[in-house]
């Protein structure tokens, strides 16, 4: 028998789902918050490489501590500036199952401002 899914775990599930559908052969901008640290990494699916990554657990970043709005900010910034020079200007962005509010709200808006579009 199949195990019940959390609704972490549906949602998750339907934002890539739809991905799928209408994201096409663009890399995807992925998210992951926990309690303590935000992480986002541009991944190319296709070739199955991560192209560009960031998160609050750098060291200049670290020290600020890593579950502020601002942090998550820092790391958006980061993260498009790195997929920039990789050659990457559009993306989709996955949130997982995160809910697009604070943290993960502020790190798509920074990485709007830093080039990235989605």
């Amino acid at each position: 028998m199949a195990q019940k899914l959390t609704p972490f775990a549906r949602r998750r599930r339907r934002v890539r789902t739809a991905l799928r559908a209408k994201g096409g052969l663009k890399p995807r901008l992925s998210i992951h918050r926990t309690s303590k640290h935000i992480y986002a990494q541009v991944i190319d699916d296709e070739q199955g490489v991560t192209v560009a990554a960031a998160s609050s657990l750098e060291a200049d970043e670290k020290a600020k501590g890593g579950s502020t709005v601002s942090a998550a900010s820092e790391v958006g910034k980061r993260v498009a500036e790195r997929a920039k020079q990789a050659g990457v200007a559009r993306v989709v962005f996955d949130r997982g199952g995160f809910i697009f509010h604070g943290r993960v709200k502020a790190l798509a808006d920074a990485a709007r401002e830093g080039g990235l579009e989605f």
